[in-house]
């Protein structure tokens, strides 16, 4: 890959739709979502009459691992590159393979824009951003807040700058749905000091709820429109509170360590824990961020064997361990849910997304269960067959089933930023 790594301004080179129809190829848009162990990418093209579906989408799981994993599909779902093992130590070897790919198969020269997924974006950031010298510089000062995630993105940043010099690339942030949120929602109970400094609740998986709201609003605008609750549960997992569209409340707070318990983090957890863990020595301050982001939750719970829901509940009928481990995650999902309730003044819509939300029916049954007195009332057979909508004919809150698609809503934001600055020529 050339390098060294060059940064973008307004003034990059633009990609003309003339030059490129001349050449009778497509000028494409990468979007890069980086997890803290995984790098997922789709390309879409750019000169049809809307933004269209994914031409293809990549994954690499496992990074930093000896499994380390790339896989490619098309638009269909079909294989376009068998899962291959590679060493992938880090995100920036990870970004290299799959645009090593894309350079093989003949996308890579006609990439025009990069869109990333930035899982934190601070008091700051509040929508997407062309990411400049001055952009990477905040992103790196963030970077203890999301030792996680944020080392991750800046090498795939690092890694399309160095393969694409002078394509513009864009950040789009996870908490800037949730900017939305009353004061009194963002306050923690902490001297204000450190308050005026940012310590405030921020939320998360911003650019999936924006996709449910987006999705919602095509399907049922009223429904968009009114009391909902979106839960989002994967490996990361949180519930958000939209009222008219726009957040009041989440269970995430500062970091993605909080609110719900998930698969490796702690949720929730009583600081007076980590003070006690920290003063008998029984943890090193160094290694607070990795008992609480790697090495909980539902892992923990579940006697140290994975945290995947779907290995949980094979395990759950002969495993106490496994089925203590689903039964709090079910538990602390009934309770955040009916806490956000309290704060909508009411529930009409419950979507759930995200890999537990849309194909565990179990887990959905158990978090409803009990929750009547808020409306909610499924239909077992729907819930069974990943119905679009499982509740009961006649149910006073509506409870859908979507997939979430995070990868568009990256590319929408990328698009539309680069037309208002005039970074992107290609006429759509």
């Amino acid at each position: 890959m050339p390098g060294p790594f060059p940064l973008w301004d307004t003034t990059a080179p633009r990609l003309a739709r003339e030059a490129v129809m001349a050449r009778n190829q497509l000028a494409w848009l990468l979007t890069v979502n980086t997890g803290s162990s995984s790098l997922k990418a789709s390309l879409y093209p750019l000169y049809v009459p809307a933004l269209g579906r994914a031409e293809l989408t990549a994954a690499v799981t496992a990074i930093g691992s000896s499994t380390a994993e790339l896989r490619v599909t098309d638009s269909q779902g079909s294989a376009l590159e068998e899962p291959r093992h590679d060493t992938l130590p880090d995100h920036r070897a990870a970004m290299y393979a799959l645009l090593s790919w894309l350079d093989k198969h003949g996308y890579g020269a006609q990439v025009a824009a990069v869109g990333h997924r930035v899982v934190h974006g601070g008091v700051a950031h509040r929508a997407p951003e062309l990411v400049t010298p001055a952009l990477v510089a905040a992103l790196r000062d963030l970077t203890p807040i999301d030792p996680d995630h944020m080392p991750q993105v800046l090498g795939a940043i690092e890694a399309a700058g160095q393969a694409f010099p002078g394509i513009p690339q864009v950040a789009c942030f996870d908490t800037a749905f949730h900017r939305t949120m009353p004061r009194i929602a963002q306050l923690y109970a902490l001297p204000r000091q450190y308050t005026d400094e940012g310590i405030l609740r921020f939320g998360f998986h911003g650019l999936s709820y924006e996709s449910i709201v987006e999705q919602l609003r095509a399907l049922d605008a009223t429904a968009a429109a009114g009391r909902l609750i979106i839960a989002h549960l994967g490996n990361g997992a949180s519930m958000a509170a939209v009222l008219g569209g726009a957040s009041v409340d989440t269970t995430m707070g500062f970091t993605p360590a909080g609110g719900l318990v998930m698969s490796t983090r702690t949720g929730d957890l009583d600081p007076g824990v980590l003070a006690y863990l920290l003063q008998t020595g029984r943890v090193r301050a160094d290694d607070v961020s990795a008992l609480v982001n790697r090495r909980s939750g539902l892992l923990a719970v579940a006697g140290g064997s994975p945290g995947d829901m779907r290995e949980l509940l094979a395990r759950e009928p002969f495993d106490r361990a496994a089925a203590e481990a689903i039964a709090l995650f079910c538990y602390q999902a009934r309770k955040f849910l009916a806490a956000l309730t309290a704060t909508l003044g009411g529930l009409e819509t419950l979507v759930f997304t995200g890999g537990i939300g849309e194909h565990a029916a179990p887990i959905r049954e158990c978090i409803c269960e009990g929750l009547q007195y808020l409306g909610v009332q499924l239909d077992a057979a729907r819930n069974a067959a990943h119905a679009s909508i499982i509740s009961a004919d006649g149910s006073p809150a509506t409870v859908r089933v979507m997939k979430t698609d995070e990868d568009r809503i990256i590319a929408e934001h990328t698009l539309t930023l680069l037309r208002e600055q005039g970074g992107l020529s290609v006429s759509l």
